[in-house]
């Protein structure tokens, strides 16, 4: 049979409406026959399917495109900071006030004591200042932001003074030279890679100096033959001369979780006039770029009109304020990410033993153990961090493993794992435990389905 007998032989767009009589069906339907001309014409299929394939290749389609893009998923791979799958999971009652807010109206930019308008802000800063020790707060959509909108706001049209071995990318080629220069500023680099002292600021420093700007290396760490600057050194040198120092922290830890990695608190006391940092990474929040100082800056950044095109919307302050209050109130252990990364081996063993006793062994169909494993905290944080785990690891007999690695991702509730070291691995440090049982019902059902089919 020719290309051309084939393809008269494809049913056209209407008779196939006809039969299956849903319009929602149309745009699959269409798919699906695009997809077989193709096929034919690259002489991939010699043949149409029949009517109950075509059908059920339709019916596929559709469901495919019923599906939401964003959808929830099954970290299984150790990174609790994954950027690809969204970084910080909310803390359940941060996610229900969010609900609240979102579902009706909401007192986002009105004061109940007065019955006047007020500011989307004023609840958030309360809190950002009582646990960070500043002035003043406000928030923007992401730290990159919050960065851009800091050095345009305070050092537009003058030199911001910065070491070398600071001038740090972070995800999507965003580095800190192009966010100076599109904030208006003018970049002053000083000292070398590995090394910067006082007297290079020092020397620096001019009439047209705005600021000294010091950035944190949370994505990468310089060692060995390095020296750098103490903050309350460069706090000294930048109060002499009546310039702010600003600090990105990027990562914005509220509680100690490294000796390499400092605290908001910390960065703050030592000097820095302003702080930005992240809320969706080791603060466990939402994304957003939280900016915390002295007032007298804090107002020329909100005064600045890029504030109003980078702020933050209603269920990001939401869920802010929730988290915040989770500080407050001492409750640290109620946010996922802080729970994930303090985790002791022994309790990652016992979780690990757990979803082991869930799913059902059979030696003919994959072996299963539990393993050491061990991660990185994810997000461009703790970078030179390592969290010791534990891990399924599942070497299947009935299939090729990237084929079990793609059964899970395709599961309705998709579960992304690791493959490494021929061993297809569930790391239980990023592992809700809620989510164990399914887990272990899409592994007994892949392997149950694969059992009878062999």
């Amino acid at each position: 049979m020719s290309v051309n007998d084939i393809l008269r032989r494809l049913p056209k767009v209407d008779v196939l409406m006809s039969r299956l009589g849903e319009e929602s069906n149309l745009a699959a339907i269409r798919e699906v026959l695009a997809s077989l001309r193709r096929d034919i014409l690259a002489g991939k299929i010699h043949d149409i399917p029949d009517e109950f394939a075509l059908f059920q290749m339709v019916a596929e389609k559709s469901q495919k495109a019923a599906e939401f893009g964003l959808r929830r998923v099954i970290n299984a791979t150790g990174i609790p900071l994954h950027t690809n799958l969204g970084r910080a999971p909310l803390p359940q009652s941060v996610a229900e006030h969010v609900k609240q807010v979102a579902m009706g109206y909401s007192t986002l930019e009105y004061n109940l004591d007065t019955g006047s308008r007020g500011s989307r802000m004023t609840a958030v800063q309360q809190h950002l200042t009582k646990l960070c020790g500043t002035e003043a707060a406000v928030c923007v959509n992401n730290n990159a932001a919050a960065v851009l909108l800091v050095l345009a706001a305070l050092c537009g049209g003058g030199d911001v003074v910065i070491s070398r071995g600071e001038l740090v990318e972070v995800g999507g080629s965003f580095r800190i030279p192009d966010v100076i220069s599109q904030g208006g500023a003018r970049l002053v680099e000083v000292g070398a890679t590995n090394k910067t002292h006082l007297l290079d600021y020092a020397t620096a420093i001019g009439p047209e100096t705005s600021t000294i700007l010091k950035v944190h290396t949370s994505n990468y760490r310089i060692v060995g033959f390095t020296e750098e600057v103490r903050l309350t050194e460069l706090a000294k040198l930048a109060g002499y001369h009546d310039i702010p120092l600003i600090y990105d922290l990027g990562g914005g830890s509220l509680i100690k979780l490294s000796q390499h990695e400092p605290t908001v608190q910390e960065i703050v006391t030592h000097g820095a006039d302003i702080v930005c940092f992240s809320g969706d990474k080791l603060l466990g929040g939402p994304q957003c770029g939280i900016i915390v100082g002295k007032s007298t800056y804090i107002d020329k950044i909100v005064k600045h009109p890029l504030y109003r095109a980078l702020r933050m919307d209603k269920l990001t302050l939401a869920a802010l304020e929730a988290t915040l209050k989770l500080y407050e109130e001492g409750r640290t252990e109620d946010i996922p990410i802080l729970a994930m990364l303090m985790k002791s081996i022994s309790d990652l063993k016992q979780d690990a033993e757990k979803l082991s006793s869930l799913i059902v062994a059979n030696e003919s169909r994959f072996s299963m153990e539990i393993v050491e494993a061990a991660g990185q905290a994810g997000g461009g944080s703790l970078p030179t961090e390592e969290f010791p785990s534990f891990a399924l690891a599942i070497s299947p007999t009935t299939m090729p493993l990237h084929v079990l690695e793609e059964q899970l991702r395709q599961w309705y509730i998709p579960i992304v794992a690791r493959i490494y070291k021929e061993r297809l691995l569930i790391d239980i440090r990023t592992v809700l435990n809620e989510d164990f049982a399914e887990i272990a019902n899409a592994i007994n059902t892949i392997f149950g389905e694969a059992c009878d089919e062999h």
